[in-house]
Order: structure tokens, then C-alpha cells, then sequence
């Protein structure tokens, strides 16, 4: 169980790597494959949705206007606005040791990875229980909102997660923004009028930060890549074996896409 498999992704829409995700998840929840740590990013930019997120929450000539696709995920929370940034999925059966206990318990165990990772980078972020009294804000927006184990730094928040659990296997995956204004989510949103707009842009800036300004300098995909797999290899001794898509997943995610998350039916699901 120590030895995992690594891919390295190229810049995809966001329904293909979302499809790609579940097609791991299922090889991997049925022995397929081994428990997988994928890294990737989107092109163009996408605004992701929570699982039970409601589509009205999208102001989608806003969205288009600036060119921005539309994906809904398979794990829960609120929007997301994928872009200058890395993502991160891992996927394991249900029978690791990593996905026993709660969904808190594997978010606190999963975060350490990812704390050691900001560490290489030269920053010392912050992870802890959320009060059940910062869970109730039930805004849009994912990095407006704290949760639990979630990565912080100087208060604001830097690495954002979610997971879903199905019967065979867990999926986890988050998005830690390298660059760019992290408030611009809210210009395709919906709001009654362009002053909550913009509160909600100084809103999402206030909470939210890049690894950019946590750090003073920019750093690319590639080092933000190499620092995260270097923190599952080393905080959980792992051995991580560079790999990529097996023809089977491929294919699987290929059907994914079309009867899923390329499907309006599923993206505007009330």
C-alpha cells in the first residue's frame, strides 16, 4: 500500500478532468489500479460547482462573457474558479489505511502532505478543526469559506479541498492557486446588484490568498508539482511511480465526459 502511482497531467477542460478523476476513482476503488496521486490543470478557466450547489448561483452571461467554462464536480462544496493555479486528486479503495475513520480524519491525515509541501516552498501555513459557528456561512464561494483541515495562511485561506466516498473508493482533490486575483470568482456569479458584486470580490480577497502573495515571488506549475509529490512521498513514505492513464481508464473517462460532466442535464441538475 506503500507504493502509489504518479501523473503528471497536461492542461485539460474542466469536464475531462473531472471525468478523469472518477474514471481513477473507480479503477482504483476496484484493484485496477493503485492508489493514485494526480496533478493536473484546466484550459481554459472553469468555474467548478459543489455537488448539491445550485446552477443559480451562476450569472452565465458573466461567465461566458469572459470566456470561462462550467463544470459541476462530484464532490461536494461551493465554487470554484480553476485557473492560475495547481490541482491535486487522490484517489484510494476504501480498505487503506488513509481512508478509514471520517471524512474529517482523512482531510487532517491527507493535509499533513500537503503542509510539508508549502514548508519546501518556504511558507508555514496553518490546518485545524474549523467551530461548527465558521461552518454555518453558507455563501457561493469556496475560498470565502473555511473547512475543517483546510490550509491557511495569515488567515486567509491558501489550499482548498473536497472529497466524495463511494462504496469501493475515496476521492480527494483541491486546487492551491499559484497567481491572479482569486476575487475575480465573483464576476460570474449571480447577485442582485454591482455593489454586492463587489463586496463580494473584497469579500474573497480578504479570505483567500495565492501562493503568489503568501510567498512574495511566483512559482510555476512544475515546482508547485514537484513540492506537492515530494510531500506525500516523504510525510507518508511512499513510493510514487510516475505512470500515466491506462487505455481502460481513458476510455471509461471518455464516457464520463459525454454522459456526465459535458451533460447539462448534470451541470444544471436542480
Amino acid at each position: 500500500m506503500r507504493q502509489w502511482r504518479l501523473i503528471y497531467d497536461y492542461p485539460a477542460i474542466g469536464a475531462w478532468n473531472m471525468a478523469v478523476d472518477e474514471a481513477i476513482l473507480s479503477a482504483v476503488g476496484q484493484g485496477d489500479q493503485p492508489p493514485t496521486l494526480r496533478l493536473y490543470a484546466w484550459d481554459p478557466f472553469c468555474l467548478s460547482l459543489g455537488y448539491g450547489q445550485q446552477a443559480s448561483d451562476v450569472d452565465l452571461t458573466l461567465l461566458r462573457e469572459h470566456g470561462w467554462d462550467i463544470v459541476r464536480r462530484p464532490t461536494g462544496g461551493r465554487a470554484i474558479l480553476h485557473g492560475d493555479e495547481l490541482t491535486y486528486s487522490v484517489a484510494l479503495p476504501m480498505t487503506h489505511e488513509f481512508a478509514q475513520g471520517d471524512v474529517v480524519s482523512s482531510y487532517r491525515l491527507l493535509s499533513q502532505s500537503l503542509m510539508y509541501a508549502l514548508g519546501e516552498l518556504g511558507i508555514v501555513p496553518q490546518s485545524e478543526k474549523q467551530s461548527k459557528s465558521n461552518l454555518r456561512d453558507n455563501g457561493p464561494i469556496c475560498f470565502e469559506v473555511p473547512s475543517h483541515y483546510e490550509i491557511t495562511i495569515l488567515g486567509r485561506k491558501l489550499i482548498g479541498s473536497a472529497q466524495v466516498r463511494r462504496k469501493l473508493g475515496l476521492l480527494q482533490h483541491g486546487t492551491l492557486p499559484l497567481m491572479g486575483d482569486v476575487g475575480r470568482i465573483a464576476l460570474a456569479l449571480a447577485f442582485p446588484n454591482e455593489s454586492a458584486r463587489m463586496d463580494a470580490v473584497d469579500s474573497v480577497r480578504n479570505r483567500a490568498i495565492t501562493l503568489h502573495q503568501a510567498l512574495g515571488e511566483v512559482v510555476s506549475w512544475e515546482e508547485a508539482a514537484s513540492a506537492v509529490a515530494e510531500g506525500f512521498r516523504q510525510e507518508f513514505d511512499l513510493d510514487l511511480m510516475p505512470a500515466q492513464l491506462s487505455d481502460a481508464e481513458k476510455a471509461h473517462a471518455e464516457q464520463l465526459l459525454v454522459d456526465i460532466y459535458a451533460n447539462d442535464h448534470w451541470t444544471f441538475k436542480r
